[in-house]
């Protein structure tokens, strides 16, 4: 019966389908599965293996792991009525880093809470998942975060490179000329934690360097498609005080002329000084 449906390979076209499509937006299929607590979705797309590098759970490794972290973030998220907004999206050579914004409430407030992930694959059916933040929004203390990436040799190049370079030295001056004059900084507790123009900046990156000069922190892994550049760092020195190693990422974007329209950072660094 030559005629009889195929359903073999329709059954493999539509899994293949389904992988491509997940694949061009990693990071939303990854929310999807959280909200509805079905590591399906992933287990779809990546049929190999799935890591998760997450702040309150560690590594989940392993499709039973998985599924018992995605379940109760399920429960977790819908405690809060979770909403989840797009800030921006950076995506370069397999790599996507997506920012978003968490609209929770909790105790009967409502929380704005930056949150990055970055999606990485190295090879068609695995996929690893990182995500960057800060606790202390949602239980009012900062975990220190031990490294998930070791050092590499990537160092950024034009605006952004100049803007670690001072940081590295502790020169707020510096710092601040390589913002545009109404250019933000916007640390990991939101948008009420956020410095706009030069004379918020200087202010704020005065105080970040009185503790005895600069932020010291290893690059790991840097994602650039021009516009928006994202590093993966450790954080090893704050100042003159040697710190525990801890991870962070943060997002560095080019406006027209050049110089930096934000710097938006996802870390829970414990560092000496309150950062206002």
């Amino acid at each position: 019966m030559p005629w009889f449906p195929d359903f073999g390979n329709a059954v493999e076209l539509v899994r293949r389908q389904t992988r491509a499509a997940g694949r061009t937006d990693p990071v939303e299929r990854y929310f999807t599965a959280l909200n509805r607590g079905d590591t399906h979705l992933l287990e779809t797309v990546w049929p190999g293996e799935v890591v998760v590098h997450d702040p309150r759970a560690g590594e989940i490794r392993g499709h039973r792991q998985l599924r018992g972290f995605v379940r109760a973030n399920q429960a977790w998220l819908a405690e809060r009525h979770a909403r989840i907004e797009t800030v921006a999206a950076t995506c370069v050579d397999g790599r996507a880093v997506v920012e978003l914004l968490a609209h929770l409430t909790d105790d009967g407030r409502e929380l704005a809470w930056p949150v990055a992930v970055v999606a990485e694959s190295p090879d068609d059916r695995s996929v690893v998942f990182r995500t960057y933040c800060s606790q202390r929004p949602v239980d009012g203390r900062r975990h220190l975060r031990p490294p998930i990436l070791e050092p590499g040799p990537a160092h950024p190049a034009d605006v952004v490179g100049r803007y670690q370079d001072a940081l590295e030295t502790g020169d707020a001056e510096a710092v601040v000329r390589t913002f545009a004059s109404d250019g933000y900084f916007r640390g990991p507790s939101g948008p009420r934690n956020a410095h706009s123009g030069t004379r918020e900046l200087r202010s704020f990156f005065t105080r970040c360097f009185s503790a005895g000069g600069g932020i010291g922190l290893q690059h790991c892994a840097v994602t650039d498609d021009g516009t928006r550049c994202a590093l993966e760092y450790n954080c090893v020195r704050w100042g003159s005080h040697d710190l525990p190693p801890q991870a962070g990422l943060g997002v560095y974007e080019r406006g027209p002329d050049g110089l930096l329209a934000a710097a938006r950072v996802y870390d829970d660094i414990d560092a000496p000084v309150e950062r206002p």
